[in-house]
Parts: structure tokens; C-alpha cells; sequence
């Protein structure tokens, strides 16, 4: 890892702190094992687009709303990783990966480290391009959390909980 990734890392790890929102790093060969010890059954994913690494079988890629509703977990890929704020960048994609990370109390963003940027300014440049050929996305930032009524609620307008995974490559291992 350079050091400018590492210091990226820290910001990202630091921000996701500040949230209560844990992170765990592991690479595509052991991702497997690591998704089982955060997840709690049922699960709910979508299609994760990165290389040697495919949702496990016991995963519900393709929810009904009924599995949906039941789903205690949901696991879905994230473009980005916004290190100032501990933001996560969730695309739009055709199995519904918004319904998917909003639903279940628990959420577990995946992404891989190299998607790792420092700050907003650099996520919208890097975003720019896709949201201009008419895709869209959600910047996610922790837990839903809502004090509109006073008390401040979690899981008002999505998940209670997000756990981040982020893949390293096999190489940057520790």
C-alpha cells in the first residue's frame, strides 16, 4: 500500500470510527469467511461486480419482496469510499441494490480498497461521467438515523446498522 493509499485508508477508517461503523478488510480469496462472521441469516444481496469475488450460495441474490421484508442482512456493492466522511457510494443497478441495502437492519457495503477517494470533490470527478449518462447513486454515510420527533431514532429510513467490507488485493494482505 503507498503511502497516500494508507493515509486515505486511516481518513476512511477514522470517519467510519466517528460513525460507530465498523470495518473489516480481507481479500477475494478469504471474503467468504469474513462476509460469515458479520452477517447474520437471512441474507439479501445483489450482484457484486468485482474480480474472484462472487456472493456465497447462501446468499438470496434475487429477493422477492417477501425475502426482502424477512432479510435480517443485505450485502451490496459500493463504487466508492469517501474518506472524509466515511461515506459509501451505492449505485443504481437493474436487481435493485438500493431496496436491497435500505430494507434489512443490517447493512455490509463492499468495495474494493483501490475505490478508496479522500474527498467529495474527488468522488463527484469520479462520479460525473456515469451521473451525466443518466445513472444515479446514493452517498451513504453510516446508519439511517432521524431526530425529526426529538429522540434520535436509527433504522427510520434504512438500515440500523452497517458493517463495511473492504477488499484488499491479494497482494496488500497484513
Amino acid at each position: 500500500m503507498s503511502a497516500e493509499t494508507g493515509a486515505v485508508w486511516q481518513r476512511f477508517e477514522a470517519s467510519l470510527a466517528d460513525l460507530d461503523v465498523p470495518v473489516t478488510r480481507t481479500t477475494p480469496t478469504a471474503f467468504e469467511s469474513t462476509l460469515e462472521t458479520i452477517v447474520s441469516d437471512p441474507v439479501v444481496g445483489t450482484t457484486l461486480p468485482f474480480e474472484g469475488v462472487s456472493l456465497p450460495s447462501w446468499v438470496d441474490d434475487e429477493p422477492t419482496p417477501a425475502t426482502l421484508e424477512a432479510a435480517t442482512t443485505s450485502v451490496t456493492a459500493a463504487t466508492l469510499g469517501i474518506a472524509d466522511y466515511g461515506s459509501v457510494v451505492l449505485p443504481s443497478t437493474p436487481e435493485g441494490s438500493e431496496q436491497v441495502s435500505l430494507f434489512p437492519d443490517l447493512h455490509v457495503p463492499v468495495l474494493r480498497e483501490a475505490d478508496l477517494v479522500a474527498d467529495m470533490p474527488t468522488a463527484i470527478e469520479r462520479l460525473g461521467p456515469q451521473l451525466r449518462d443518466g445513472g444515479s447513486a446514493i452517498v451513504a454515510t453510516g446508519p439511517s438515523a432521524t431526530a425529526d420527533m426529538g429522540a434520535l431514532v436509527r433504522g427510520a429510513h434504512g438500515p440500523k446498522t452497517v458493517h463495511v467490507l473492504v477488499l484488499e488485493s491479494e497482494g496488500d494482505a497484513q
